[in-house]
């Protein structure tokens, strides 16, 4: 799986925020480069609440299959949620009769209590895309990774009104033995994509368009955004590959778990 490059935002996402149980995590910079989020790794691992660990485990491989079989899509939408951007991305999506996993960064969730009420309300799915999005997460402690996960989670469930995420996707794919083991027994199933738009870089509608055509068939997990930066290209592309993909027979379907 491909690392991000080229990220457009430039913004620093506070990971010390309500909840986050680890001090001293460090502020993340979304970065081409996925510079060092700075910052000295907490010393200690995070364990689970112990409410919680009766959460049914699920598999630990990187999802890419669709619960809708070989004519299944699975529109995944990263970042947010955005108050410009989310509301627009959830509109589309009524009017394509098309359901998505929305994976989200705990600080923008915490921010956005009622979008995430929202996406839940639609029928979508969530998704933990750690609290901070630190790119570097595989170069970091097995303690901070943990910190990212669970405080992301705690965060996500809070915001939504007690809906858990059933995936985990690492930010820019920077997956670790530890990070998909540790998300699995928490009941989030490890998310990948198949297909990248990269409309973090807004390379014009008409590519974005055409990548989802042309790289379809090697797989059926889409990867777009709904925050970091002007979404517009991705809100156009997606008015025009969710009815695509109608007219080609897919059906919008979940990742696998």
């Amino acid at each position: 799986m491909a690392r991000h490059k080229g990220k457009g935002w430039h913004g620093r996402l506070l990971a010390a925020a309500l909840g986050v149980t680890v001090a001293a995590a460090a502020t993340s910079v979304w970065t081409a480069q996925a510079e060092s989020a700075g910052g000295r790794p907490p010393q200690a691992r995070v364990s689970a609440p112990a409410q919680d660990r009766t959460v049914a485990k699920v598999a630990a491989d990187i999802a890419h299959a669709s619960d809708r079989g070989p004519r299944g899509v699975n529109i995944t939408i990263d970042d947010g949620p955005d108050p410009v951007w989310t509301p627009q991305v959830l509109q589309l999506l009524e009017d394509n009769g098309a359901k998505a996993t929305f994976c989200m960064v705990g600080t923008q969730a915490e921010a956005y209590p009622d979008l995430v009420k929202a996406v839940v309300a639609a029928g979508h799915r969530l998704c933990n895309h750690t609290v901070s999005h630190d790119t570097t997460m595989d170069t970091r402690s097995e303690a901070y990774q943990s910190q990212q996960i669970l405080d992301a989670e705690r965060m996500i469930i809070k915001a939504s009104g007690g809906v858990r995420p059933q995936y985990y996707r690492a930010p820019g794919g920077a997956f670790t033995p530890y990070s998909r083991q540790l998300a699995a027994s928490r009941g989030m199933r490890p998310l990948g994509w198949n297909v990248d738009t990269r409309d973090f870089e807004r390379p014009g509608v008409d590519t974005m368009v055409a990548t989802v055509k042309k790289e379809i068939s090697d797989g059926p997990t889409v990867l777009f955004h709904d925050a970091g930066g002007d979404r517009s290209q991705t809100v156009a592309a997606l008015g025009e590959v969710l009815p695509w993909l109608k007219q080609q027979g897919y059906s919008f379907g979940f990742p696998v778990r």
